[in-house]
């Protein structure tokens, strides 16, 4: 029988009571604890329904395998990323679906350095888990559960010590920051005020259900945010996800800030002569722009923050970053942090005195265009050898479908890895351009299906 894939992306991750157990959460908290301890693990949790129920049971499951545990309660990811190494502790496990919808939670497991871990461990966790080969302490040798409430003021402190405090008090910043009724308000408000900012918090207090808006910062979804800053003037916003690794923000006039754009504002200011940028092959011209007239080079990985942060460790890369708001920021840490990604934002506007608007328009400006084509269920295995023999002689990266690449744009063709069809996103200098360049990708497809 074919053993079912549990890890995604990132993380383990269904719907509460239904696909995502007690009974499986234990049963994982057994295998986590098998394949990364015995040790000391942190354990954390976002706001989101089932996370006291499934905190208990991962914990059961760790504890029943010699692991001592310490619980550090409601945190975002990166507050918990931050603290596992600097507790001397042999991995975490935080509980969490991230950005999916309310009825989902989750489980990301981090190794001793607070990284995601790697694939390989994620197999491994996977193989004890189906063969239930389990480590079991003995009754006189089971360790112990304790509390520690530093953790979020550990966080703030160490990204206060990567930045200069001192001018971004003195620009008196107004910053309003939509936190999605989950952990991302226990952090950003307090550190923005620390800072110096007059904060406006929307969507702040904790609540699973996230009645205030959907968890992941899309445009659509942060609409009251958009609003909020251009009618108290405020110098910005920020959106986080449901567990802050992300940040989105919106500049003064209520306009939201891709993820490509604010990147590119920090790399620009990051990267130098010879250092090198990761990031996948989902990112666009923009960066490879930025990258360029910075004089540094690019290492592209699949997509997936885990594979961004584990690359940026291996090489010692200056900086990661991805399209959808996270920046890995390795001087702090090589995870993606949203209040880390956010204090550097508000860093460079009041080193350079300018309005996020302005350093957005100091940025070239692309356009994209997205397409997807449903493909018949047993041609879906075959059809990227086809399109790999139709693009061989094109200026292409494969690692994880197929990125072409033009003098005006570029086009990814990558099959969906939930249903049967193949999407194509496509970026160029004009609206006309990326539709030009999608074209291509869809007629790419037909012809292979044909």
């Amino acid at each position: 029988m074919t053993r079912k894939k549990m890890f995604g992306t990132n993380g383990v991750r269904g719907v509460i009571n239904e696909t995502m157990t007690v009974d499986l959460v234990l049963k994982l908290g057994k295998a986590i604890g098998t394949t990364i301890g015995p040790g000391k693990i942190v354990v954390g949790r976002d706001a989101r329904n089932g996370g006291e129920m499934f905190s208990k049971s991962v914990i059961a499951g760790l504890l029943s395998t010699g692991c001592s545990i310490v619980n550090i309660g409601y945190v975002p990811t990166p507050t918990l990323q931050y603290v596992v190494p600097r507790m001397d502790a042999s991995g975490g496990v935080v509980i969490t679906a991230s950005h999916n919808p309310a009825e989902f939670n989750g489980i990301k497991v981090m190794g001793s350095n607070g990284i995601e871990t790697s694939r390989e461990t994620e197999t491994k966790i996977e193989s004890v888990f189906f063969s239930n080969n389990f480590t079991v302490s003995a009754w006189d040798n089971l360790a112990s559960v304790t509390q520690d409430k530093t953790a979020i003021d550990q966080h703030i402190a160490g990204i206060k010590s990567h930045i200069d405090t001192k001018v971004i008090q003195k620009r008196h910043l107004v910053v309003v920051i939509d936190s999605a009724n989950s952990v991302g308000g226990l952090v950003t408000p307090k550190l923005m005020r620390d800072l110096g900012c007059k904060v406006i918090s929307l969507n702040s207090q904790l609540d699973g259900s996230f009645p205030g808006r959907s968890p992941e910062p899309t445009p659509e979804n942060v609409i009251e945010l958009r609003k909020t800053v251009k009618s108290v003037g405020a110098d910005l916003g920020i959106a986080h996800d449901g567990d802050a690794d992300r940040a989105t923000f919106v500049d003064e006039s209520g306009n939201i800030v891709s993820g490509d754009h604010s990147l590119s504002i920090i790399a620009k200011r990051i990267l130098k002569k010879g250092s090198t940028l990761v990031t996948p092959i989902s990112s666009g011209k923009l960066i490879e722009d930025t990258v360029e007239q910075a004089g540094a080079k690019i290492d592209w990985t699949v997509v997936g923050s885990v594979d961004v942060s584990h690359r940026v460790e291996e090489i010692n890369a200056e900086l990661g970053g991805e399209e959808n708001g996270g920046v890995f920021y390795p001087p702090l840490q090589s995870v993606r942090d949203g209040p880390m990604t956010s204090a550097l934002i508000v860093e460079i506007m009041s080193k350079e005195g300018k309005k996020l608007s302005e350093l957005i328009s100091e940025l070239p400006t692309y356009y994209t265009e997205k397409q997807k084509l449903k493909i018949p269920a047993e041609k879906m295995s075959s059809m990227k050898e086809k399109l790999l023999v139709f693009t061989k002689d094109e200026e292409r990266i494969t690692i994880d479908g197929i990125k072409l690449f033009y003098d005006d744009g570029w086009i990814l063709i990558r099959p969906s890895g939930t249903e049967p069809l193949y999407r194509i996103f496509a970026e160029g200098k004009t609206v006309d351009n990326a539709k030009k360049l999608a074209k291509i990708g869809v007629d790419l497809i037909e012809r292979a299906l044909s």
